[in-house]
């Protein structure tokens, strides 16, 4: 049926299993794909995996840069956090990886691609948009919505019948996802959201905050339009940057989430996200927006913050409405340039000031003493127009009210276009 197979492959369970099964059920040849985010990895072993379980090739994209310019840093100048707290670690590097995978599939001559999400995942959703977006000529399979494995204690022992050796301690077997952003957690004890997270076997980034350092650091992380271009006053690229951070603000017990969030296909799951660097970045840009920022342009840039989480989430990267948001956040970050300073200490953030020249704070302006851009006697006649319409509203209330008792209780209504209030019909 196929002659070529490329797999998007983690070296994970899901994928190595993938590899011996699609040989199996389609006897066709395997070309693994694998991109470079940042992920921690053994490359060498992973290429050892790959063949051993079967596959004819492994090809390793470096994506490490492309995924912070083009995916990170506009997650940033965005402000997006899908339901306000989840920093979209994994929704981020999907797109990309469906891309390279895509390309990979084509250079090679493969007849079709096959990835390991699973069917109540999102994965599945982000990586078939991504992949229709760059192939959409392509085939597409999915084990996981064919097979008859019902479980990973399944795939551990289809790998073991085969002599293929398992790519995890059966004791540590949470579903993880791991990039130069954040690494993510889910199975096991997450699965009842009634548990406490066993932080200390389980986190990879972060400390924990009651292991974190009794004295607090401080940081300074310089933008230009909105992008983080320096950390303490060192100019850097941005994945030297986001490493950097991640161990700064990794050691004292920044960014870690435990969360049960809504799920594209509709039901809700539980992870742990650890996104430290992410999580400082947001804060720090955060706060220099409102300081840059009019009150009308942040206001709505909130609300197009979290379409655009929402649109990452779901895979809809390569969609018009997400071209089109991200040309209003462009627009928004011309005048997002400056320095934030933030002080780091047991899993908190304290800001510790900001500094821009398009800075729209007037201290005569905010100052309770009186300057001279603004006389406190201006406030009366705003707050008189402000309140026009409550006014009007109240005075009908009341020329109601009085209406309804003197017919008796009945309920009177406006008479619209008349001009006459009337009592409605028993």
């Amino acid at each position: 049926m196929y002659r070529k197979i490329a797999l998007a492959y983690s070296g994970g369970l899901d994928t190595t299993v993938i590899v011996p099964w699609l040989k199996e059920n389609y006897g066709c040849e395997v070309v693994a794909v694998c991109g470079d985010v940042g992920q921690e990895c053994d490359w060498a072993g992973l290429e050892k995996r790959a063949l051993a379980s079967g596959a004819s090739k492994l090809i390793v994209k470096n994506l490490k840069r492309e995924f912070v310019e083009d995916y990170l840093w506009p997650l940033v100048k965005a402000g997006a956090a899908y339901e306000g707290r989840y920093l979209l670690g994994t929704s981020a590097a999907r797109p990309l990886l469906a891309k390279c995978l895509a390309e990979a599939a084509l250079a090679e001559g493969a007849d079709a691609i096959a990835h390991g999400c699973t069917g109540k995942g999102n994965d599945q959703v982000r990586f078939e948009l991504g992949i229709r977006a760059a192939a959409p000529d392509l085939e597409i399979i999915a084990p996981w919505r064919i097979w008859d494995i019902a479980s990973r204690e399944e795939e551990i022992a289809y790998l073991e019948a085969r002599g293929i050796p398992v790519p995890m301690k059966k004791e540590d077997s949470y579903s993880r996802d791991d990039n130069l952003w954040h690494v993510s957690h889910e199975g096991l004890d997450l699965e009842d959201p009634a548990s406490e997270p066993k932080w200390e076997g389980m986190l990879k980034m972060c400390s924990t905050p009651e292991k974190a350092p009794n004295v607090p650091e401080y940081v300074e992380l310089g933008f230009e339009g909105g992008v983080p271009v320096a950390l303490n006053g060192v100019r850097m690229g941005g994945a030297e940057l986001i490493s950097a951070l991640n161990v700064a603000a990794g050691r004292h017990g920044i960014g870690v989430l435990d969360m049960v969030e809504n799920r594209v296909v509709g039901m809700k799951s539980r992870g742990v996200y650890e996104t430290p660097a992410g999580t400082v970045l947001l804060e720090a840009h955060a706060r220099l927006e409102q300081l840059c920022l009019d009150r009308k342009t942040l206001s709505f840039k909130l609300q197009a913050a979290q379409r655009f989480a929402e649109l990452l989430y779901e895979g809809e990267w390569e969609s018009p409405l997400m071209e089109a948001l991200c040309a209003f956040v462009d627009s928004t970050q011309k005048v997002v340039t400056g320095t934030v300073k933030l002080k780091l200490y047991k899993g908190g953030i304290l800001g510790a000031g900001a500094v821009s020249a398009y800075s729209l704070y007037d201290k005569s302006l905010a100052s309770f003493a009186t300057g001279p851009l603004f006389d406190h006697k201006d406030a009366t006649g705003f707050i008189n127009l402000t309140a026009l319409p409550t006014k009007a509203r109240s005075l009908v209330k009341a020329r109601l009210a009085a209406r309804k008792a003197a017919a008796g209780g009945g309920d009177p209504t406006f008479r619209y276009g008349t001009g006459r209030v009337a009592a409605s019909a028993p």
